[in-house]
């Protein structure tokens, strides 16, 4: 079991201080999973106080032996209840703090309000926007780790290859997936900071399915088992010459990276071949265009003109009425951190050691979805992609 170094924790939580002073914060107090594991090393149950000087304190309810074994943490504390907090913090030498963060995204009203209570003379901040900028800029012991989650993706479409085979339905063939990938350590989810967005460890849809627009703000959804989870695989069964997806979000020790690969049993129809064709085309706009200082916003433009200009005006990124406003997403250890590739962003620039994925995609309502999605690293000198399965269209010849 890989653990999270002391050093890569010092190292993250001086950015943020060094980000809260800036700001004005004397402290923030985190509680959301991907935030705890991000800045202790486990997601234990408890509340994470960060000064804007000095050590920060993990507070625990459950399990605090545990996370003092995970954690490196020099300060890893039981907690019976919030009320304790003021106090241990006083006796700890550390003052009251007057201007108090919190992760406003993504935590519930009831939560927070407690905080509030224990925290009365403080006035609130939200903190989620600095602490995701924070988590925006991958260190080296991160992008290693995505590196090894591209390995795991690769290895799972090259499976998929293998066991394809017409009359299968999507939830056979997501299901032997999942059998492949678990056996590597994954653990079948896939964190996102979204409400209510959950997500399994890969869509595999086929055909006519895969265009289906669903709930999830992404650019497919797919039917899913029953309406009670609305999106991934179905019941339907695999046909020859349709496009059948395999958009997988791999993990290794808490990091992600995210990659789409098509498949099909035979050739396809001549258009979906053009259409998938096209939408390389738009990568290798991406690909081209993306240097530190570039913007957001003049990427997502400048791909999404190239699409529509292609012809893809009511099938891009979503079938017509249901086209998701992006085209690129962060990732690390959520599948939707910061960059955002999307319209708005004017003022954000792309930086160094930025993760992100891109994922042009063409969808056809009543056919299919053909496109591409990588995920990569921008260096100082040029971007590097860390997924690098076979971007051919996989063609599996029927039995």
């Amino acid at each position: 079991m890989r653990l999270t170094p002391e050093s890569e924790l010092c190292k993250r939580i001086a950015r943020l201080q060094a980000a809260m002073g800036k700001l004005g914060f004397d402290a923030v107090l985190l509680a959301q999973s991907a935030d705890l594991f991000y800045f202790t090393g486990t997601i234990q149950s408890g509340v994470l106080y960060v000064p804007a000087a000095g050590d920060p304190i993990y507070f625990v309810r459950k399990d605090a032996s545990r996370a003092r074994a995970e954690s490196a943490l020099a300060h890893v504390v039981p907690m019976g209840s919030l009320r304790e907090l003021p106090g241990v913090l006083h006796s700890m030498g550390y003052a009251a703090p007057s201007r108090l963060g919190f992760e406003y995204d993504v935590l519930p009203v009831a939560v927070f309000d407690r905080y509030r209570k224990v925290f009365a003379t403080a006035e609130s901040l939200d903190a989620s926007s600095l602490v995701r900028r924070v988590r925006m800029i991958k260190s080296t012991y991160e992008i290693d780790l995505m590196r090894k989650a591209a390995q795991q993706a690769d290895s799972v479409y090259r499976h998929a290859r293998e066991i394809l085979r017409s009359g299968k339905t999507d939830i056979e063939l997501a299901a032997e997936l999942e059998h492949h990938v678990r056996l590597q350590g994954h653990p079948g989810i896939v964190r996102m900071r979204s409400f209510n967005g959950e997500m399994l460890f890969a869509h595999v849809f086929s055909g006519a399915d895969a265009a289906c627009p669903a709930y999830l703000d992404t650019p497919l959804g797919g039917v899913g088992p029953h309406p009670s989870f609305g999106q991934g695989a179905s019941w339907q069964r695999i046909q020859a010459h349709q496009p059948v997806v395999i958009d997988m979000g791999s993990f290794v020790d808490g990091y992600l990276v995210d990659q789409t690969r098509i498949l099909s049993i035979g050739e396809l129809p001549a258009h979906l071949l053009t259409a998938y064709h096209d939408m390389l085309r738009v990568q290798t706009l991406m690909q081209r265009i993306v240097v530190p200082g570039v913007t957001w916003a003049e990427v997502y433009a400048r791909c999404h003109a190239l699409a529509v200009e292609l012809g893809y005006a009511d099938n891009f990124m979503g079938a017509k009425g249901a086209q998701a406003s992006f085209i690129g997403h962060g990732l690390g250890i959520e599948i939707d951190e910061l960059p955002i590739i999307a319209p708005g962003f004017t003022e954000d620039v792309f930086e160094p050691e930025m993760t992100f994925a891109f994922e042009p995609k063409a969808v056809f309502a009543g056919e299919g979805v053909v496109g591409i999605e990588n995920t990569y690293v921008l260096h100082s000198n040029g971007l590097e992609q860390l997924t690098f399965s076979d971007e051919a269209l996989g063609v599996v010849m029927p039995t």
